[in-house]
């Protein structure tokens, strides 16, 4: 069974940066492409990146191209997809959730306030 746990929210200021991370461990979590989606108050989950298996493909949704940049690496045993955040905006206030396959994780809440 695979196993999802990110971390790196936090609350900033528009125009600061952050970075999340998103731990795959148990199963065969190296066979997954990996995704970050987002959540805003009051509102749907949103696809907001993704990476495939072997991270030679990337995908952003258009709300945050060239600012939000995927990457991953699964030098280790445990798998990891980071989710750089540029420029952040008062907008990209939600809960980030890391998906693979049927799995999910349960979120990290980043706020965005001056």
């Amino acid at each position: 069974q695979v196993q999802l746990l990110e971390s790196g929210g936090g609350l900033v200021q528009p125009g600061e940066s952050l970075r999340l991370s998103c731990v795959a461990s148990g199963g065969t979590s190296s066979n997954f492409g990996m995704n970050w989606f987002r959540q805003a108050p009051g509102k749907g989950r949103e696809f907001v990146a993704a990476i495939t298996s072997n991270g030679d493909s990337t995908v952003v949704a258009d709300s945050v191209k060239g600012r939000f940049t995927i990457s991953g690496d699964n030098a280790n045993a445990d798998n990891t997809v980071y989710l750089q955040m540029r420029s952040l905006k008062t907008g990209d206030t939600a809960v980030y959730y890391c998906n693979a396959g049927s799995m999910w994780g349960e979120g990290t809440q980043v706020t965005v306030t001056s």
